[in-house]
């Protein structure tokens, strides 16, 4: 009897913990993607210094992935870099984004100090304001600040991807090896989740 009833507990308590962790993957999966795109440092101080190859596809897949998450109602968020002392100095022509990258000016802006776009600014505060949960990255440098914001999102619990040649660095070899370790979505990856997280 002892047996049988031990056997029923322990059938018991596997249905019980087979539920609790259905529940739970139920919950995860209904967790909605509320995702901003973050565009990092695409600014004419640096721009010169990244790599050709970079550079020829790059402004296509920025000004895109723009263009998707206004379509789909995602924010778009300006990163600017400075530094206090060497610049480049928030008024001048090498702190803005060249014309090219079709940013508007009432995209929320953060200018920082550091590498991660998160370290000492708002950023994390915008973010739960307009209630994302997931940041997309493009912009430069693939070996720098956009690495470092990737893992400051990390950090914070962000689910957070890259966009696959809508990064540039100085050495396109070695943006090429930050995608593959990060996993870089492909644009058209990148398209299906925003179109499914809008429904």
């Amino acid at each position: 009897m002892k047996k049988v009833l031990c056997g029923w507990i322990a059938a018991t308590l596997l249905v019980a913990v087979g539920w609790a962790g259905a529940a739970e993957a139920e919950k995860a999966a209904q967790k909605r993607m509320k995702p901003a795109l973050l565009v990092i440092d695409v600014q004419n101080a640096y721009l010169p210094y990244m790599d050709d190859e970079d550079k020829r596809f790059s402004t296509e897949i920025i000004n895109g992935a723009i263009a998707h998450f206004r379509e789909n109602g995602f924010p778009v968020i300006r990163v600017y870099n400075t530094d206090p002392k060497w610049g480049p100095k928030p008024d001048s022509t090498e702190f803005q984004f060249p014309e090219s990258i079709l940013v508007k000016a009432d995209d929320p802006k953060v200018v920082k100090n550091y590498a991660s776009a998160f370290k000492q600014t708002d950023l994390d505060k915008i973010l739960k304001e307009k209630g994302c949960n997931t940041v997309f990255l493009c912009g430069l440098s693939a070996v720098g600040c956009v690495l470092a914001t990737y893992h400051g999102a990390m950090d914070l619990d962000y689910d957070v991807f890259m966009i696959k040649h809508g990064l540039l660095s100085h050495n396109a070899d070695y943006t090429n090896v930050i995608e593959d370790i990060c996993d870089a979505v492909p644009y058209s990856a990148m398209k299906v989740m925003l179109e499914n997280a809008r429904k």
